[in-house]
């Protein structure tokens, strides 16, 4: 599934090596703009906003979670943020989880909005 924006794919479940196959796939579709989060379940079953890195660079990303959010946690972070559910921020801000996949979408759509 993607994201109206064309910056937000969902996988149904993670634990998946993905990152290469994204980046082929993007080239042979040549899309643009680039994927810049994936969404997908962890093992108790929330859901994760990781951001996608710069190819052939690991801790570079294309867009990161927003500075504000950075390390907060739970209802500070839904506060925060504006949105329900949300779980955490790394401190990194290179990924993100809520408990639904709706919240997940928000959030990876809010950073893009934030850019």
């Amino acid at each position: 599934d993607v994201d109206e924006s064309g910056e937000i794919v969902k996988f149904e479940s993670g634990g998946l090596p993905w990152r290469g196959h994204l980046y082929d796939l993007e080239k042979i579709h040549t899309v643009d703009p680039l994927i810049k989060f994936v969404l997908y379940t962890d093992v108790a079953g929330l859901w994760r906003v990781q951001a996608v890195t710069v190819e052939g660079r690991g801790f570079e990303n294309r867009l990161s979670l927003p500075e504000e959010w950075r390390g907060v946690r739970d209802e500070d972070l839904a506060k925060i943020a504006g949105i329900e559910g949300c779980t955490f921020c790394h401190a990194a801000g290179f990924i993100g989880g809520n408990k639904t996949y709706e919240g997940a979408r928000e959030m990876a759509r809010v950073a893009l909005q934030k850019r």
